[in-house]
């Protein structure tokens, strides 16, 4: 390979790693935007980041509770067994 070609070569290289470098900055930027819309919403909501694992299972367990109570509720006459 001739120097030309060599020089060539790495002219792509480098366009391709500037390119690489762009979409990865797009991304970067993207991806701050929505962690700050995911912020916001979250304290629009009243929760703060580190509880949200705790929130989460708060809510799994008020789901949980109103499912049984919903089930309660239905005669058992209606639930078929299978």
């Amino acid at each position: 390979m001739n120097v030309e070609q060599q020089l060539t070569q790495i002219k792509q290289a480098i366009e391709k790693a500037r390119d690489m470098r762009y979409r990865a900055e797009a991304k970067l930027e993207e991806l701050e935007n929505q962690k700050n819309r995911l912020l916001v919403e979250l304290e629009e909501l009243g929760v703060q980041p580190e509880e949200l694992d705790q929130e989460i299972k708060r809510l799994e367990h008020e789901i949980d509770l109103s499912l049984k109570e919903t089930w309660d509720l239905i005669p058992k006459e209606l639930i078929k067994d299978e």
